[in-house]
């Protein structure tokens, strides 16, 4: 299957419920960057939050490696004010405080196997365990980053040591591989609308990573913004999710 395919065929997902597809069970999302749970799960965040549904995000890395020639914000500011950004997104999610597990694994580093790895294995498995959840997100294994593939990569690990966990990918950078790209072929899919609140919902807790979105970082001109034809790939009314293989 190539990547063209796949992503073609994910717009055209069925659409499901989506408290039929969470079984009523809390869930957890693994995200590499602080922001990738808001432009991919935003959502299904909003939606099950006010649905009643617990859900947990865990931020993977620290997210410093985007302006790396900043002086007004060096690593440690910048990792500050991710996490802030990060915390105020997920406010606007339906998200409490305790809602969101920051690893801080150094951003365009995340280890896929090692002490490190072990660390954000064992720290996800627990918020599994936690709140019993059923089903957990991560970014899908054909992302073009290496923190992305690394973070499907301690996730699959996750699944393997937490019993009864269903796991599911989303798409942040695919839609950049060549479309003729090979790809693993996934069992299935599924899609949930976003209505006119939780789209809403989503909007903000974007514009609330204003280091991605907006001109906040000026100083260097290296640095990562979002166009906003990048960012309308994420404006929506549905989001969908691919289905792994146990």
């Amino acid at each position: 299957m190539t990547a063209g395919e796949l992503l073609g065929a994910a717009h055209r997902f069925p659409f499901v419920p989506l408290r039929e597809k969470l079984e009523d069970r809390p869930f957890v999302v693994v995200a590499p960057h602080p922001d990738d749970e808001s432009l991919a799960c935003g959502g299904l965040i909003a939606d099950a939050c006010r649905q009643g549904l617990r859900g947990k995000v865990v931020i993977v890395s620290d997210g410093a490696g985007s302006h790396p020639n900043s002086k007004a914000y060096p690593p440690d500011r910048l990792t500050a004010l991710r996490e802030e950004e990060a915390k105020r997104a997920g406010v606007e999610l339906g998200l409490k405080p305790e809602d969101m597990l920051f690893l801080g694994l150094p951003d365009y580093f995340v280890p896929f196997e090692g002490e490190g790895a072990e660390r954000a294995i064992g720290a996800i498995v627990a918020c599994v365990r936690e709140i019993s959840a059923r089903s957990l997100f991560v970014s899908w294994r054909h992302d073009p980053h290496c923190d992305h593939e690394a973070s499907y990569r301690i996730a699959r690990q996750v699944q393997r040591r937490a019993r009864e966990l269903r796991l599911f990918e989303y798409v942040v950078w695919g839609h950049t591989l060549p479309p003729s790209t090979e790809v693993d072929p996934i069992r299935s899919g599924y899609r949930i609308r976003l209505d006119h609140e939780v789209l809403e919902k989503k909007r903000r807790a974007v514009a609330a990573h204003r280091s991605q979105t907006s001109d906040l970082i000026d100083d260097d001109p290296d640095g990562f913004r979002f166009t906003k034809s990048g960012l309308a790939r994420f404006d929506l009314p549905y989001e969908f999710f691919l289905e792994s293989d146990a």
